[in-house]
């Protein structure tokens, strides 16, 4: 494997300086300028690796956050392949385990709303948001639907609300409250909830 190269490294940095920012002082509060500088870098430097701070923002989300995003997008290779209720299973755990983790700093932008405004448009262009893990995983089950391995009368958008939105619940229970001894374990939660929904293929 061959070394990273400068521009690269540089890249991580600023990730790296992104994330720990942005958890220390939530979304709303997490300038570019103070990111430039936990980075050690100019606000140059960053603008020539991300366009803006949604890229910026997105590019967190998809590497330094739990791989939730990774395992949604690679669930789209995985279609006829082993189990779908194990595959949404493994796809719970992770999911909870990101809104845990990004619960507390992307909520801090609903106390701007001219910021929030900004990071809605900036979504907007790019196709991306809360909404699209919804469509991503509806996506995944419609195709398993057309491969004969879901019933064809399972609502898939349904499914993928009804899944996400319990994931989303308990990731944000647990940011909230910080009291982990009061929920099941992660993996009987995950579990539990893909059975509910009568996923056994």
């Amino acid at each position: 494997m061959s070394e990273p190269t400068r521009s690269e490294r540089t890249r991580a940095t600023i990730l790296d300086a992104a994330a720990e920012v942005m958890h220390a002082k939530g979304m709303a509060h997490a300038t570019t300028k103070e990111i430039a500088r936990v980075a050690g870098y100019s606000e140059a430097t960053l603008y020539k690796h991300f366009a803006d701070k949604t890229e910026l923002l997105l590019a967190v989300l998809a590497h330094r956050f739990p791989p939730f995003i990774s395992s949604l997008i690679a669930m789209q290779d995985q279609v006829g392949q082993g189990s779908v209720h194990d595959h949404l299973v493994a796809l719970s755990v992770d999911a909870v385990a990101f809104y845990r983790h990004g619960s507390p700093m992307l909520g801090s932008l609903f106390s701007e709303p001219v910021m929030l405004q900004r990071h809605r448009d900036g979504l907007r262009q790019r196709e991306a948001g809360p909404m699209a893990a919804n469509r991503l995983l509806a996506s995944y089950l419609t195709a398993e639907q057309e491969r004969g391995r879901l019933p064809s009368q399972i609502d898939a958008e349904a499914v993928a609300a009804l899944l996400l939105g319990a994931c989303f619940q308990r990731g944000f229970f647990e940011a909230f409250l910080n009291e982990p001894e009061q929920f099941p374990p992660l993996e009987d939660f995950a579990r539990d909830l893909v059975s509910s929904l009568r996923i056994d293929a």
